[in-house]
């Protein structure tokens, strides 16, 4: 990290903060462990069988690898910016590096630092946490209050037409991925290059998965198909 001071350096990377962050991580923990221990119950109510909740797990987990690593090395450069704490809490919160480093940006610029470019001031890093911490509390503001009532707004979505829900829920995640790739394809720079060689990387995987029947490419084709975008665009 450029710093003005070995102060700031302290603040950044001292112990305070490793716990203040590590209460945030050990809450995301619990977190998970209820929604995994609710929904092994649910499974288990709806009729699944101990090999289809297994399954569905081991595919979720595989699938996650992907993105995970493409987290971490978003991570590996926000924690030059504004230390380790920091970097490891809010990726493990949110996960969206392109956020957290835009609004770590627009903190530091607020008092004339450049991130990145100019030595990190005891204000600009402070103005980097709370950009960071208050530009997306309304998400778990929002989630708190609207998760329990999800249901009925699905519903009302939907009509009560599960194949309508579907469908929905489908174009929901086509439009978020679309949202996320297209600022990167209009620019036609090696983000773009990695995005389409991704896209078709997953295409050849999933039609190979499809015509051999190959259940194990169906779960690490993600993970394949990102690595191999990130590493040839690397190499070009």
């Amino acid at each position: 990290m450029r710093v003005a001071s070995e102060r700031v350096n302290e603040i950044a990377n001292g112990l305070p903060l490793w716990i203040a962050c590590g209460i945030a991580i050990a809450l995301i923990i619990v977190q998970a462990t209820i929604f995994l221990r609710n929904s092994y119950s649910a499974g288990k109510e709806i009729g699944l069988t101990e090999s289809q909740m297994k399954g569905a797990m081991k595919s979720s987990a595989i699938t996650s690898i992907g993105p995970s690593i493409v987290i971490l090395s978003g991570m590996l450069s926000l924690l030059v910016s504004v230390g380790g704490p920091m970097a490891w809490m809010r990726l493990g919160l949110i996960g969206s590096v392109m956020f957290e480093s835009m609004a770590a940006g627009f903190g530091t610029s607020s008092v004339g630092v450049q991130l990145g470019a100019d030595p990190m001031t005891e204000l600009a890093f402070t103005m980097a946490v709370w950009t960071m911490i208050l530009g997306s509390i309304g998400w778990v503001i929002f989630a708190t209050l609207t998760a329990n009532r999800m249901d009925r707004i699905q519903e009302k979505l939907s009509g009560g037409n599960a194949a309508m829900l579907t469908v929905i829920a489908s174009s929901a995640i086509i439009g978020a991925f679309s949202a996320m790739t297209a600022n990167h394809l209009v620019r036609l720079n090696k983000n773009a290059v990695a995005a389409v060689l991704g896209g078709v990387i997953m295409g050849i995987l999933i039609q190979i998965a499809e015509k051999k029947n190959v259940k194990w490419l169906h779960e690490w084709a993600l993970t394949i198909a990102i690595l191999a975008g990130m590493t040839i665009t690397a190499l070009v």
